[in-house]
């Protein structure tokens, strides 16, 4: 379901309570009057339940509360917003001046991606500023709406445009001189959003962007808009992760060969263009098979368990580097093969609050990075056990020097049962998959910096 679907100008509330049951009274009053058979009490104490189970906090001011109820149609979004900010459990630094309440029917199939888009919305810090010193509702719907479709652009001096659409010409050019099958451009290039009146090319062009835009049809421009939540500034990096993404969602094939067009992230300034053929840059990890992802993975679920491993690598936790290990899919035969370090802190939540797809669980999950061991993921993001210590033995696949049990663990899981696996190195960062016992990095090796 598309965002702005969910977004109207009525369902805006200026907060005047200063604490989260009041706010959400306000709010659900206010959905109450467009929709009359919400029970507003009962759907209340619902919302309070949750919010005295796990916290709704986001970070930056902002909390998505939300239930899943018998609703009678997919989903209510109602948005608050406290220039005095609302109390949290965290304290006066954690008060909220936007509130984004989420009423879901029980029978919501997307539910969780529904939930994740939002929270991926309003991560931008500039964004929810915004929103917030906005003078009146009218101005904070509009700025929310711009942001959702990602049309914010800077403008860029006459002299970089010129150069920018010459190569975007020689693109094309060197597209249709290839039998290129489409055009990747890496849209992070550009501050704010690509320009929609920059490209011109006529060829099937697939944008990849990190931008908070939800929007599949942003310019009408893009046969496809595939959304890379952490990328490494490395451009082989972002080229693999772009083209891996593309390949699980089955919007290109092993087959095709790829023109790439790009520049320094946030640069304004295209400088690459490079022709790539993707059986060939993968052809190593998929050894002559065509799926990459196991059968019971939802390609979904593989691109958050590789945003949260990229962010680990990038930024660590609490800015020390971080080793971990994901096994995800194949849950039935991957417990054959393991056995518990620690007690398992997921054991006894519902499957929808430790299921990756849910962003509060981010930070849970990088929090408990640090146990020794392995998460086991299932295919669907249920997140089964952390700290797991996996028995499995590979002689099968040699590994490079200079990796350690962690990568020789992923290796061994991912050729023994029907699973893939993903391991962030603690010495320097990089992020590498196993599938069928044989590796692929995902970023490049990064130097650690020092403390001085």
């Amino acid at each position: 379901m598309r965002l702005e679907k969910l977004i109207t100008r009525s369902r805006i509330v200026e907060l005047e309570s200063t604490t989260m049951k009041g706010a959400l009274g306000e709010m659900l009053t206010v959905a109450a009057q467009r929709f009359d058979d919400l029970k507003v009490e009962p759907i209340l104490r619902g919302l309070m339940a949750r919010e005295g189970t796990m916290t709704t906090y986001l970070g930056q001011g902002v909390s998505l509360p939300h239930v899943r109820i018998k609703l009678g149609r997919r989903y209510i979004l109602v948005i608050g917003r406290s220039r005095a900010g609302i109390a949290n459990d965290g304290g006066e630094n954690n008060r909220s001046n936007l509130v984004l309440m989420l009423l879901a029917d029980e029978k919501s199939r997307d539910y969780l991606q529904v939930l994740a888009a939002i929270a991926r919305l309003v991560k931008s810090p500039e964004l929810v500023q915004e929103m917030v010193e906005s003078e009146t509702v009218e101005q904070l719907y509009n700025r929310l709406i711009a942001g959702l479709g990602g049309m914010q652009v800077r403008r860029i001096p006459r002299k970089q445009n010129r150069v920018n659409r010459l190569m975007v010409r020689e693109a094309e050019r060197v597209a249709r001189g290839a039998d290129c099958d489409a055009v990747l451009v890496m849209g992070d290039t550009f501050v704010g959003g690509i320009d929609a009146t920059l490209w011109t090319v006529k060829l099937k062009s697939i944008l990849v962007t990190n931008s908070t835009a939800d929007r599949t049809d942003a310019f009408g421009t893009f046969s496809e808009i595939i959304q890379v939540r952490s990328f490494s500034p490395q451009r082989l990096s972002q080229m693999r992760s772009a083209i891996l993404v593309a390949l699980t969602r089955g919007i290109i094939a092993p087959s095709d060969r790829l023109c790439l067009i790009g520049g320094v992230l946030g640069s304004n300034q295209l400088d690459t263009v490079s022709v790539v053929e993707v059986e060939r840059e993968f052809q190593t990890f998929m050894t002559g098979q065509s799926d990459l992802l196991p059968d019971d993975v939802k390609p979904e679920v593989f691109e958050r368990v590789i945003a949260v491993a990229t962010e680990l690598g990038v930024e660590g936790r609490e800015g020390k580097p971080v080793g971990c290990l994901f096994v995800l899919g194949g849950t039935t035969q991957v417990e054959k093969y393991i056995k518990p370090l620690v007690l398992n802190p997921f054991f006894g939540y519902k499957d929808e609050d430790r299921n990756i797809l849910n962003p509060f669980m981010d930070e849970t999950v990088k929090e408990f990075s640090t146990i020794e061991g392995a998460f086991v993921i299932r295919g669907d993001g249920v997140v089964v056990s952390a700290g797991s210590l996996i028995q499995a033995t590979d002689a099968e696949h040699l590994l490079p020097s200079g990796l350690g049990s962690r990568h020789a663990a992923a290796a061994a899981i991912s050729h023994v049962t029907e699973s893939i696996a993903v391991v962030v190195s603690a010495s320097t960062g990089q992020v590498t998959l196993f599938r069928r016992g044989v590796m692929l990095p995902l970023t490049e090796k990064k130097v650690i910096a020092s403390a001085g």
